[in-house]
């Protein structure tokens, strides 16, 4: 006798709905043809490395092989972004190049996040971050098919000035905490962070839900110390790092760089990251010594973002959690 819908357990089935699954397909023919219409190539790298990401702030996913002479235990990591090895190609001369994929970062999940979930990443050899953001602008409306959607530029500094009355750049950790407490954010006591730790809590508590209201909204020039993996410029009247985030509905979508090709500069900030990690008591995952020999081979100056394409087919259908825009989520999986 077959059986009714009410029948059947229901975790097996999609976390999302067939409409959800057909506008995922329809958001990647859009993304593809973007890219094929503009010359930027398709490319794939592998998820698993020897290496992993060292940023503090993200925890990678590892696994091993049983293949006879790579070495007994030697842990292989999940990418958490396929940045190094794309970079490695651009090394090589590729000129511009694209990628979806996924990727995965362990202790993230919520309505927004989720270990496994799928990027969009693209290089732009001889842009600077400037023009780049232009081109994500360009991306998101084609992709969302909102072409008369408004676009705006807010520097890191200019946010925290109108919103929270101070100045990142020179704002001390009590003059932070301060901040935090007139703006009514609960289990401040004892709660002992950096001032990178302040000004993001600050970012994502108080200033973020106004961003991308109706519109693009690209946060950009961030502080030096959280410059990640970009660019630092030092000709103005303070010192930023040439990086931008995206915003649409005080969600961020996508983080972009003026990218790092010094080598030198490059292994200091690893090393430091690692650092961090050891007096945070935290693992201390191999550098990717194939990214810095790419460095050193000589990269072309460019620019680069990475853009959640799970959180983008949120906006696109309307959806309030992730798991309506997954075929299956991690419980289902």
């Amino acid at each position: 006798m077959p059986r009714t819908e009410s029948d059947v357990p229901g975790d097996w089935r999609p976390s999302a709905r067939l409409t959800a699954i057909q506008a995922r397909a329809e958001l990647y023919a859009r993304i593809r043809g973007f890219f094929s219409a503009s010359g930027v190539l398709e490319v794939e790298t592998p998820i698993l490395s020897r290496s992993a990401v060292t940023d503090p702030a993200l925890s990678s996913l590892s696994t091993q092989v049983a293949i006879a002479g790579f070495g007994s235990g030697r842990p292989l990591y999940l990418q958490t972004s396929p940045e190094f090895a794309m970079k490695r190609l651009l090394a090589t001369g590729t000129g511009p190049i694209y990628q979806i994929c996924k990727v995965f970062r362990d202790e993230e999940r919520g309505r927004r996040h989720h270990p496994e979930f799928s990027l969009l990443e693209w290089y732009r050899p001889g842009w600077d971050y400037g023009r780049l953001m232009d081109d994500v602008g360009a991306l998101v409306r084609l992709a969302l098919d909102r072409p008369a959607m408004p676009v705006e530029r807010v520097t890191y500094r200019d946010l925290f000035r109108d919103g929270l009355g101070l100045d990142p750049w020179h704002a001390g950790i009590a003059q932070l905490r301060e901040a935090a407490g007139r703006a009514g954010l609960r289990g401040l006591d004892g709660l002992e962070l950096d001032r990178d730790g302040w000004l993001d809590l600050l970012l994502t508590q108080c200033l973020e839900p106004g961003l991308g209201q109706g519109r693009l909204t690209f946060l950009c020039d961030y502080p030096p110390s959280q410059a990640a993996l970009s660019r630092v410029r030092t000709s103005g009247e303070v010192a930023v790092a040439e990086r931008f985030e995206l915003y649409i509905d005080g969600v961020e979508l996508a983080n972009g760089f003026g990218e790092l090709v010094d080598v030198g500069e490059q292994r200091a900030r690893f090393q430091a990251d690692l650092a961090l990690r050891r007096a945070q008591g935290r693992p201390e995952p191999p550098i990717d010594e194939f990214l810095l020999d790419a460095l050193d081979h000589g990269m072309p100056e460019c620019a680069g973002v990475a853009l959640g394409l799970d959180r983008l087919l949120m906006i696109a259908t309307g959806a309030e959690s992730i798991d309506a825009v997954l075929s299956f989520a991690i419980e289902r999986a």
